[in-house]
């Protein structure tokens, strides 16, 4: 079969191999793909692999070969898998991939909140060190995590890696769930309502996926029920915030501050107001991308294939029957 790959580059920049999906078919592998290219390039394939490249009802009747499509990633909102179901396409996805790396992730920015380890560095090498008159200096509050509260929101198999990370910290853990029934114990996880762990949280971690109901979960009001000291971390989905209500509650110190690695559009344009908000941390949607994550992913995409191939239906988003 003929396999595409519309826009490996994230996953695979060079230092991973193809040599398992290149295996199973004659592999077509793109860095990008414009919106513009997808029908040109997807002609002919069998076989498509996208993580943000888009398809569409609209380009699913353009693709009259397409039997297979793989999203390599864990969402897979860029599919329309109701109008691929509809073909007999079946939708993959990749689960778990990232917990450990996402985990990790969340603690290496609230760290860098409670430490500004970047700041200090930076004032070390400006000279600041070099001509102080005392042994130390801080350019920033430091923060000390044992005994803090920190609320997830959300507590699936990332909420739950990174509750246990809280817990070796001797930190006190809350959680919310989606509501729809109850939650079942956690061992060093406290389950309390929303407006319980907002109040009583001195960080707050998103970690529920992107729904109608979730989508600015995170606004003026809920904002306001925060504490003063309080750090919002968000490590799942931009949307969640309502990113003009956070700017303005960092900006009037109606919150401490905020470590984000998602933002509402991504790529974010050059006006979106948290980039120049106070104390406002933003790395480019990187929780994901270790090697040793995306090493993982590139083998349950390739496995996915694998099994479709053999007649069987592995990760599939959108089951035929």
């Amino acid at each position: 079969m003929n396999i595409v790959v519309l826009d490996g580059f994230t996953l695979n920049p060079g230092d991973l191999t193809w040599d398992g999906l290149s295996g199973l078919g004659r592999l077509t592998i793109y860095d990008r793909t414009p919106q513009e290219l997808i029908v040109e390039r997807a002609s002919d394939a069998e076989i498509v692999l996208t993580n943000k490249t888009p398809l569409n009802a609209s380009t699913l009747t353009k693709l009259p070969k397409l039997q297979y499509i793989g999203v390599l990633a864990t969402g897979y909102n860029i599919v329309d898998t109701e109008a691929a179901r509809s073909r007999g396409i079946p939708v993959t996805n990749v689960p778990t991939y990232g917990t450990h790396s996402v985990a990790q992730f969340v603690f290496a920015l609230l760290l860098e909140l409670c430490h500004h380890v970047g700041r200090h560095d930076a004032a070390v090498k400006a000279g600041d060190w070099t001509n102080s008159t005392d042994f130390c200096f801080t350019r920033s509050p430091l923060t000390e995590l044992s005994g803090k509260t920190i609320g997830m929101i959300g507590l699936g198999k990332i909420g739950t890696q990174t509750a246990r990370i809280a817990n070796a910290m001797d930190m006190r853990v809350l959680a919310v769930g989606s509501g729809k029934r109850t939650p079942a114990p956690v061992e060093g996880v406290e389950w309390v309502t929303l407006e319980q762990l907002l109040k009583e949280s001195d960080i707050v971690s998103l970690h529920c996926p992107l729904t109608p109901e979730t989508s600015g979960l995170i606004n003026k009001d809920r904002l306001a029920l925060m504490k003063p000291s309080a750090f919002l971390i968000n490590t799942s989905r931009g949307p969640l915030i309502v990113e003009q209500d956070l700017a303005d509650a960092l900006n009037d110190h109606r919150i401490a501050g905020a470590a984000l690695d998602v933002l509402s559009v991504e790529p974010p344009g050059a006006d979106n107001p948290l980039l120049t908000a106070k104390n406002c941390i933003i790395t480019p949607h990187i929780a994901w991308a270790t090697k040793e994550a995306r090493a993982r992913l590139m083998k349950t995409a390739v496995d996915n294939v694998r099994s479709f191939l053999a007649g069987k239906t592995d990760n599939v988003v959108n089951p035929l029957s």
